[in-house]
């Protein structure tokens, strides 16, 4: 087995051992407003569930030369975003957000996504999503070294849940009607496939 220190490798080496190691990765679309009322949308992958009590999610955001994305800009500004998760039918427009477009671009309208008023937060979600979660931000952690962060960590507390009808019963999500994707590495993404369940010890 190989025996590796990651203080050795360079951030790229150590992205794909991560990328290839941790997988699948569940996929966040975000969407934020600009200052001057743009509608960003981009994916992350690097997200998950924080806590149910209060119900928390995490995004961490790379950094691109040390300036933060626009997305964490806008969150850190305005304090609200919507996220929703990728599935089947969506990701290939979702992919296309994915562009290097200037901040004064919307990536929504760049992929065709038909924007949908919020509840909660004045920033809209997006029709094309089966689930979609108003959040407002809770922390914000610069992460790396204290002079150049490489990425940033963002907490956000879920405020209102948007779950399509049929998805939903008897209080639970049903998880083929989703159809969530995941990243693994490269441009390889991953369905559901094949599910099986192991009782919990008692």
């Amino acid at each position: 087995m190989l025996s590796i220190d990651p203080s050795n490798n360079t951030e790229r080496e150590n992205y794909k051992f991560l990328i290839g190691s941790i997988i699948p990765r569940p996929i966040a679309f975000v969407t934020t407003l600009s200052k001057d009322g743009t509608l960003n949308g981009a994916p992350f992958s690097y997200f998950n569930i924080v806590s149910s009590n209060p119900p928390m999610i995490s995004l961490a955001i790379q950094r691109k030369e040390g300036k933060q994305k626009d997305t964490t800009r806008n969150i850190i500004d305005l304090k609200e975003f919507v996220v929703h998760i990728v599935d089947e039918e969506n990701v290939e427009k979702i992919n296309t957000t994915a562009a290097n477009l200037p901040p004064e671009q919307s990536e929504i309208e760049l992929a065709k996504l038909n924007p949908i008023n919020s509840e909660k937060v004045s920033v809209p979600g997006i029709k094309e999503a089966k689930i979609r979660m108003e959040c407002t931000l809770e922390h914000v952690i610069a992460l790396g070294d204290d002079e150049s962060p490489g990425s940033d960590l963002i907490i956000g507390k879920v405020v209102q849940f948007h779950i399509k009808d049929e998805l939903y019963e008897n209080g639970r999500i049903d998880h083929e009607g989703l159809g969530a994707v995941s990243r693994l590495a490269g441009h390889n993404y991953a369905k559901i496939g094949e599910v099986f369940s192991i009782e919990r010890p008692k």
